[in-house]
């Protein structure tokens, strides 16, 4: 079974590729900036077709628009939903000769983040090869969940994390189930389940572990994942799921008869947005 993961080849093929499509559009450059959010006022990463909406992509668009005068499309590492934070996102977008030379990249970081919204920060401009893709040369992404279980409410986490008071989690237990996942799978059973209709669900996950640690001095629970791609809420699902085996609602071999399930149905809760980070994406 493949991993999911292009070749070096394949990688360079498509990138050569959609630098001849660049140039073809007049365009002699490609950027990319790191970008951190706090997604709580947004309704996720992507542009929505109603306009109705405040979304990163379109508070990134409209700043880039601005500065180089014209429509200026982005490609993101990762589409994050409503309420989903980042705090390593990368959007890459191209651009011509002229445009390049107009606007030094420390001036472009210290413009963008002058006009976006003061939830988004934005960071480390780069010059990247032509026809680079946030997207598409993405080898894993990386994300994180935090669960506070304290009786009281963490204060100054509290809109990062998901507050299961009083709750006690059995991390071994968590562990054990989450241990069934790691692999290529089909995972339907942890995405919604109208996002997944005629579309492939199979991917990647090379890392999922549960472990304390402690965040301005809160003690929390952090569910790390590390894969080379997510369905729809995939992430919140696994963590919903592994809550219950944490709670001794389920054993740990009840997490391996969901992914066989292959039925959104089947699994856990669809854990709070809040408590969602995307941490980090690798090229």
């Amino acid at each position: 079974m493949s991993n999911g993961l292009k070749t070096a080849e394949e990688l360079a093929a498509l990138r050569e590729q959609r630098a001849q499509e660049a140039r073809a559009a007049g365009f002699a450059h490609t950027l990319s900036l790191d970008v951190q959010y706090n997604g709580a006022p947004f309704a996720g990463f992507a542009r929505q077709a109603t306009g109705q909406v405040k979304t990163v992509q379109d508070e990134l668009e409209q700043a880039l628009s601005l500065l180089y005068r014209r429509e200026v499309p982005t490609v993101c590492a990762g589409r994050t939903d409503a309420g989903v934070h980042a705090r390593g996102q990368v959007i890459s977008f191209d651009l011509t000769e002229e445009e390049f030379a107009s606007r030094p990249l420390r001036s472009l970081e210290r413009s963008m983040n002058a006009l976006v919204d003061d939830a988004i920060s934005v960071a480390h401009a780069q010059e990247r090869d032509l026809g680079f893709s946030a997207r598409f040369d993405a080898q894993w992404r990386e994300y994180h969940y935090h669960i506070c279980t304290d009786s009281a409410r963490p204060a100054l986490i509290m809109p990062l994390v998901w507050h299961l008071g009083g709750t006690e989690l059995d991390l071994a237990a968590m562990n054990k189930g989450a241990a069934h996942l790691i692999g290529e799978h089909d995972f339907k059973s942890f995405c919604m389940a109208a996002s997944a209709v005629g579309k492939p669900t199979h991917r990647n996950v090379m890392e999922l572990e549960v472990y304390p640690e402690v965040i301005m001095g809160a003690p929390v629970i952090t569910v790390r994942v590390v894969g080379n791609a997510f369905l729809h809420s995939m992430v919140r699902t696994i963590v919903g799921t592994l809550v219950e085996v944490g709670r001794g609602k389920r054993e740990p071999a009840w997490v391996a008869d969901v992914l066989a399930a292959c039925d959104r149905k089947a699994a856990g809760q669809n854990a709070p947005a809040s408590g969602l980070v995307f941490w980090h994406v690798e090229y």
